[in-house]
């Protein structure tokens, strides 16, 4: 038995060593080192050595005690192991997973969808400052008015007559535009196919009449104004055959921009609200233009506020334009059914900057794109007067890619500047390669054609009631009913369809 005695402290000894190994090798893993062998030979004993020949030495050999005190003692002495572990507090900090890279998009993509910044921040302050001067201008206007009705003289005689025989046309000029408005959106509804076909050959139709008829009074003013509609009525027949082959693919677009509209009931009631606006707008206006005839230079102030109103009637088309854009983006991007309340307070105060920016620039960018794309269609190999045809359509597409109509979606969605929103969403139509099925898009015409429809209308309802009444008035109130009917008409009725 004395010889088996040192077994059990050897077997003890080698599980205690063997864990304390495993410990080791697992914590040099976990920093990064490799498991060293050596450490291992020194703990164990030789396996060659037998315990029997210790019973051969004195309890107080030096070899003895050393193999005794090896066996026994459960870990190594200092000097042939490292330190013993550090304590949790000043142990180095764990090595921090890399972030996926799939992480970072959808967290990219919720901040920007939800983007609270302002948009184009000059322009809006612009805007703001020329609201200011337009309701200060226009207050002052209208009590020069009402300072001409209560003197005596002939600003009150002016006065009188022009109550008498020109608000009444404008007044109704701007109820018929506005009732043509719901009548041209619940039939593009009903009958998209249809439309589209009625919208261009009927602008023509309309437009020629109002010329003939406006001829018909052979006065000076009358004649010149009625050559000018049938001038562009010439033109719009033109191109009412050169677009015969878009017009299906244009009632495929209408019928597919009207699925998702079913789902949100309130999504007209911003472009019913901006025109309830705009027709009140249209009574001040109105009575301040007849307010500057008793005031310093009438031209002069009418053409500005012709300018104001433009600018003004743009920004509040592209606010129910952004409105209607942020509802449809979410409902695509995020199957969702946002608001349309909470889409307009946003269009109103984040994006309103870039409305502004926008209506600025974008009707002339667009007129002078047509411009330059027909040139280019009617240009001849020999022919010096279109030997720049071609730079003129370079530049104009130049210009095009960072300012058009269809950046307001990207504006209402992601929170962008005007510029950048028409840029990115450009460099989208080029990598999709939709270049030439955008160009071959009419919908943005068949809105256009829509106000000069309403516009030819309105036109020969105020033409025929003026001459009936008073016939100096004629050509101006034709005029001023043709401008009105198209900015009540032709920007907000088919704003859901342009997006």
């Amino acid at each position: 038995m004395g010889a088996l005695e040192p077994v059990v402290p050897r077997k003890i000894a080698e599980e205690t060593v063997e864990e304390e190994e495993y410990d080791e090798e697992s914590k040099d893993l976990e920093n990064g080192g490799v498991n060293i062998q050596e450490r291992a030979v020194q703990i164990h004993p030789p396996i060659e050595f037998h315990m029997s020949r210790m019973q051969r030495l004195s309890a107080t050999n030096p070899l003895r005690l050393v193999v005794e005190n090896s066996t026994r003692v459960a870990s190594p002495s200092p000097l042939q192991h490292p330190p013993p572990r550090p304590a949790p507090s000043v142990s180095p900090p764990p090595v921090q997973q890399p972030v996926p890279r799939s992480t970072p998009t959808p967290r990219q993509s919720v901040v920007t969808l939800n983007s609270r910044s302002y948009t184009n921040k000059i322009s809006l302050f612009v805007f703001l400052v020329h609201t200011v001067i337009a309701i200060g201008l226009v207050g002052f206007l209208i009590f020069k008015g009402v300072q001409g009705l209560i003197e005596e003289g002939r600003a009150q005689r002016e006065e009188k007559e022009l109550l008498k025989y020109f608000l009444p046309q404008v007044e109704a000029a701007s109820f018929l535009s506005i009732t043509l408005a719901f009548l041209w959106q619940k039939a593009v509804r009903l009958w998209p196919k249809f439309m589209v076909h009625f919208i261009i050959w009927s602008s023509f139709g309309l437009t020629l009449s109002a010329g003939i008829l406006l001829i018909c009074f052979q006065r000076p003013a009358t004649s010149g104004v009625g050559v000018i509609f049938i001038a562009f009525a010439i033109g719009n027949g033109l191109y009412a055959c050169w677009v015969t082959q878009r017009t299906s693919f244009c009632s495929k677009i209408f019928i597919k921009a009207l699925e998702p509209v079913s789902k949100f009931p309130d999504l007209n009631h911003p472009t019913y609200l901006m025109l309830g606006a705009g027709f009140l707008w249209m009574s001040f206006w109105i009575l301040a233009v007849m307010g500057s005839l008793n005031f310093h230079a009438p031209p002069l102030i009418i053409f500005a506020l012709v300018l104001s109103l433009a600018w003004t009637a743009e920004v509040m088309r592209n606010v129910a334009n952004l409105t209607v854009s942020r509802v449809i983006a979410l409902y695509y991007l995020r199957g969702m059914q946002s608001s349309t309340k909470f889409c307009f307070q946003r269009a109103l105060s984040n994006n309103l900057g870039s409305a502004c920016l926008g209506s600025l620039f974008v009707p002339a960018i667009e007129a002078l794109r047509v411009v330059a794309r027909g040139l280019n269609l009617i240009e001849g190999e020999d022919e010096f007067m279109f030997s720049c045809a071609h730079c003129c359509l370079s530049v104009m597409e130049s210009i095009f890619k960072r300012g058009n109509g269809w950046a307001y979606v990207q504006i209402a969605a992601y929170g962008k500047g005007f510029v950048k929103a028409s840029q990115d969403t450009w460099e989208l139509f080029l990598k999709r390669e939709m270049e030439r099925i955008v160009d071959s898009d009419i919908t943005s015409a068949i809105c256009f054609l829509t106000g000069v429809c309403s516009g030819s209308m309105c036109t020969i309802m105020v033409a025929a009631w003026t001459a009936a009444v008073h016939n100096r008035y004629t050509a101006t109130l034709s005029v001023l009913a043709a401008f009105i009917g198209y900015l009540m008409v032709g920007a907000p009725s088919l704003i859901i369809i342009n997006n």
